[in-house]
């Protein structure tokens, strides 16, 4: 194998990038759609899952720079703010876990990782939009509007709309949740001070829930807000939504969930879809990475962490089977179908539970929270091992 071409300049592309080239391959291109890097105001949660990558690949140091380091995730009633569960971060996470849990901007991440990879002379080739891919008798290929490009494997790092995924496998029509969701940004500074705490805090309500954190070193919250309704946006994060229609979502919720909504500038809106799991990622020497195969619903916060995984393990079983990537890319599929399954149906069952709404079953939800995180706190933690605990690293030493 001497080259790799990534389709898709977003997180997950840029990780791969970096990644192959620190396992020795020296003849990667990516492709990004877009003629300059995009900085969307949108927060992203780093689990010491995917900081562990993040800091192998030497970015320790500027993550550092540009994160907030939250203490604790907090889970809050809907109407009085009353504390229902709280679990522990800071330095008791990364004590457990071995690497820090971190809230950054999505730009900030971004902007680090293209650095990181220009920085070590990896090409990037924007404005090329991607219009499928494949292989035939010469070897794996990717089409753009403007020409084809030929590598020895190509990866569709292009996210939930992907253009290779599609031209790889029948593309199977996608199912609205019936699920919004909002988002926003507010500088800390036009808040009153000490109004949001240093911790991921999640509203819960009927039918709805409503998530905010400090990113940027703590200069700015970032907002989530999800309901479930009949309206259909479109499905970017792009689109444009009614801070109005926002707060009419969340009437009668805490006053400090309106104090952000009366803060924010513009906010966005985006329907959630779903899609079933593939039963494999790859034709040939042509594969899947992140959204591209694996769509999350936001709801265990893993979307970024779920693609940076991947990259990771590419990268190594590609170093692993040099002379046969097609072997290596069927080791990859293996490894990462099965847990990025897991991710997906674990995340569309904490939606549920955030959204419940019959009193008996909320009582029930919150009552079980609160007793792991008062009483029983190491039977709390335990159960999210499997997710935060995962080293992909030193699995792939």
């Amino acid at each position: 194998m001497s080259s790799v071409g990534i389709v898709g300049g977003g997180i997950g592309g840029l990780t791969l990038a970096l990644a192959l080239r620190e396992a020795g391959v020296t003849d990667v291109t990516v492709y990004e759609r877009y003629a300059a890097p995009e900085s969307l105001g949108a927060g992203v949660q780093l689990s010491p899952n995917a900081t562990k990558v993040l800091h192998a690949l030497g970015l320790k140091g500027p993550l550092a720079d540009v994160a907030f380091y939250p203490q604790a995730v907090q889970l809050r009633t809907w109407r009085t703010g009353y504390l229902i569960a709280a679990r522990p971060l800071g330095h008791f996470s990364e004590a457990r876990y071995g690497a820090p849990y971190y809230h950054v901007h999505r730009g900030d991440l971004h902007g680090l990782l293209l650095e990181a990879v220009t920085g070590r002379g990896i090409a990037v080739r924007t404005g090329r939009v991607c219009t499928g891919a494949g292989e035939d008798d010469r070897g794996p290929w990717a089409d753009f509007e403007d020409g084809r490009e030929r590598h020895d494997v190509i990866v569709g790092c292009d996210g939930i709309h992907s253009a290779v995924r599609d031209s790889l496998f029948e593309a199977a029509a996608p199912v609205f949740t019936g699920h919004v969701a909002w988002r926003g940004m507010v500088a800390a500074a036009d808040l009153p001070e000490k109004l949001i705490p240093p911790t991921a805090t999640a509203w819960l309500g009927p039918k709805r829930h409503f998530v905010h954190y400090y990113v940027r070193r703590g200069e700015l919250v970032n907002f989530v807000g999800v309901v479930e309704t009949d309206r259909r946006p479109g499905e970017s994060w792009r689109e444009p939504g009614e801070r109005a229609e926002l707060a009419e979502d969340f009437a009668g919720w805490h006053p400090m969930i309106h104090h952000l909504i009366d803060a924010a500038g513009e906010v966005y809106r985006w329907a959630l879809y779903d899609r079933a799991p593939l039963p494999t990622w790859r034709r040939g020497c042509v594969t899947l990475l992140g959204d591209a195969c694996h769509p999350m619903r936001p709801y265990l916060a893993q979307g970024a962490g779920m693609a940076i995984e991947d990259a990771w393990v590419l990268s190594r079983l590609l170093e692993r089977w040099e002379d046969q990537p097609a072997s290596g890319l069927e080791e990859y599929e293996r490894y990462r179908l099965p847990r990025t399954a897991r991710v997906q149906a674990r995340s569309r069952a904490q939606g549920e539970e955030f959204h419940l709404s019959e009193r008996r079953a909320v009582w029930t939800r919150n009552f079980k929270l609160a007793l792991g995180s008062r009483y029983l706190p190491e039977i709390a933690m335990k159960q999210f091992d499997w997710l935060h605990g995962y080293d992909c690293v030193r699995g792939f030493e």
